[in-house]
């Protein structure tokens, strides 16, 4: 077989792939500063606690109601600024992983179930500070339709806006009367959202609208501000909402009033006390009006529920906007801001908007599980010391230095000058490991823990049998005597990359499967393992099989030198020509 041409074998391009690759993994890490990645909390220390449902009847908790316990930890515990924290299922547990925080922290985040509250809406005000209005601005007229008022059939409770508050802070700029639909039963079949002749006595005004020629920043200029705690009012001014920053996973004291974000970040709210609990819910659930033929979630109240709520709509509706809003409060966050439009009795409500399936849903799952169905207790607590924690990590490293360097010698004793590719290639892959862990860490919110260090440690092996498949290969295509090395590498990687392939496919598969059925360390030791299988086949193809190639036009092992690991002794060649005349003979 004829080698080759230039044309085809064109390995110097390929190595500067690989090494562009690198390069721009490294410059990553310089830009981020990142050179060490974060580690996980078994490295760096801090608290696991474990929480076990505790149901009525004892029988095993719903899995929605565990996966929306999980969602409601995971925003409290992050939200006081562990980002690093993890929260997960564990069967029927839910584990909460802390890094660097102590027991006494780490128990008073995840002690406390969250609870939805039902508050009256004192003042309320966009998010940013609004620029001064100019005297052109002033002159234009008040925009019309600001606080949408809502009356379905079951209920007179509505969504001010969707997301919550988005148009109150709109129209707190430039308020104007609020017309408002009939009370179901006066017209038979009106839609939810029908407003009535400018004639018709509006049921819900805001307040009047400011002197256009005042230029002011205040947020809640020309709201009444009566009543309010002074420490509230500058706990208002201080709070910056944002959509990454809401303020989800504070705990809130139902007995004194509170400052929260919407759950868009875009406005901002004075709550009054608590008024009802989100425990007084019997359930929510979300549908289609048949009249209307719009979503809306329907709320279904405890008897003694039913009367604190008949208490409050009546409150509500006999105030000014924005004191006509109930706010209901989850973990911190106001997640709906209904306008009242009547005295609610009989515990049924419908709140009615700009909702679609996926919204109401999501809603009434908030309302549903505020107050979580599920009591929970403190299975363990388990607290690891950063000391351990840097024992372990050193461990862990002298195993994989040991590791490499056992495997770098057998490649050296067994093959010699052609381990000096092995050992290269071993190299590079901890290069490039070192580099994904790293980059990973700094943007994926990956944690460096000890699985994934065994996990590590355990592919030095698996990234070198692919460099042994391929070394095998080539001394078998030479010990024909029929190729020359170069001719040797090129046919003998044509046959194992196949081979190569099956095997981290076959590895690649367990590792995923490992790593989406199982938790916890074991899924760590399976996303470790998947990592190095796939940078093994991207450092076989893109280093080992070029760097062959170059190798290959090198005298010291095209020529087969007794120390290239490719001389006739070592590989047992039979010599052609003693061949040929044991055959004429």
């Amino acid at each position: 077989m004829a080698p080759p041409t230039s044309s085809q074998i064109k390995p110097g391009r390929t190595l500067l792939l690989l090494l562009a690759i690198i390069a721009a993994m490294g410059a990553a890490v310089v830009l981020q500063n990142a050179y060490i990645p974060k580690f996980g909390l078994d490295l760096a220390g801090g608290t696991t606690v474990t929480l076990s449902p505790v149901t009525l009847d004892n029988k095993a908790p719903s899995q929605e109601s565990l996966d929306r316990a999980v969602n409601i930890i995971r925003d409290r515990v992050n939200g006081q600024g562990i980002s690093d924290a993890q929260v997960a299922r564990a069967s029927d547990n839910i584990l909460i992983q802390i890094p660097g925080t102590g027991q006494e922290e780490a128990l008073k985040l995840v002690a406390t179930t969250a609870e939805l509250r039902f508050r009256q809406v004192l003042a309320v005000g966009p998010a940013q500070e609004q620029p001064a209005a100019l005297p052109s601005d002033a002159a234009s007229p008040a925009p019309s339709g600001s606080l949408p008022a809502v009356t379905p059939s079951a209920a007179v409770a509505s969504p001010a806006a969707s997301p919550a508050g988005r148009a109150v802070s709109k129209a707190l700029q430039a308020p104007s009367p609020t017309a408002s639909a009939q009370p179901s039963g006066e017209k038979k079949g009106n839609k939810a959202n029908a407003q009535p002749s400018p004639a018709a006595t509006p049921l819900v005004t805001t307040q009047p609208a400011p002197d256009p020629n005042a230029q002011s920043n205040d947020p809640l200029a020309g709201q009444d501000l009566s009543g309010i705690d002074p420490a509230v009012l500058q706990q208002f001014k201080d709070l910056k909402c944002t959509a990454n920053n809401k303020g989800a996973g504070v705990l809130d004291d139902p007995a004194k009033q509170f400052v929260a974000c919407d759950e868009s970040g875009t406005a901002k709210y004075i709550l009054d006390v608590a008024a009802v609990q989100g425990s007084e819910i019997s359930t929510a659930s979300s549908g289609l009006r048949q009249d209307t033929g719009e979503w809306v979630v329907n709320l279904d109240f405890k008897s003694a529920g039913a009367t604190k709520w008949s208490e409050l709509t009546n409150k509500t509706f006999s105030s000014q906007a924005p004191r006509n809003q109930i706010g209901a409060v989850l973990d911190g966050v106001v997640v709906t801001a209904p306008v009242s439009n009547g005295r609610i009795t009989g515990g049924k409500t419908e709140i009615s908007g700009s909702f679609n399936s996926q919204t109401a849903t999501e809603l009434a799952d908030q309302l549903k599980y505020g107050a979580l169905p599920l009591k929970f207790k403190v299975s363990s607590t388990v607290s690891v010391s950063s000391t351990l924690g840097a024992d372990q990590l050193r461990g862990g490293l002298i195993a994989g230095g040991i590791g490499l360097v056992i495997v770098m010698l057998y490649l050296l004793l067994y093959y010699r000058g052609l381990g000096l590719v092995g050992i290269a290639s071993l190299l590079v892959a901890t290069l490039v490991t070192y580099l994904s862990v790293v980059v990973l860490s700094a943007n994926a919110g990956f944690r460096l823990s000890l699985p994934h260090i065994i996990g590590l440690v355990v592919s030095i092996g698996i990234t070198a049998d692919s460099f042994i498949v391929y070394f095998e290969r080539i001394r078998d295509e030479m010990k024909e005597g029929r190729r020359s090395l170069r001719t040797a590498v090129e046919v003998a990687w044509k046959r194992a990359r196949r081979t190569i392939l099956v095997a981290d496919a076959v590895m690649f598969i367990a590792a995923l499967v490992l790593f989406f059925l199982a938790v916890g360390d074991v899924a760590g030791f399976a996303f470790a393992m998947g990592l190095t299988t796939v940078i093994d086949v991207v450092v076989v193809f893109l280093f080992t099989k070029p760097l062959m190639s170059q190798v290959a036009g090198m005298k010291f092992f095209a020529k087969g030198h007794r120390l290239s690991g490719l001389d006739a002794e070592r590989m047992a060649r039979t010599d052609p020509s003693s061949t040929s005349t044991l055959q004429e003979a």
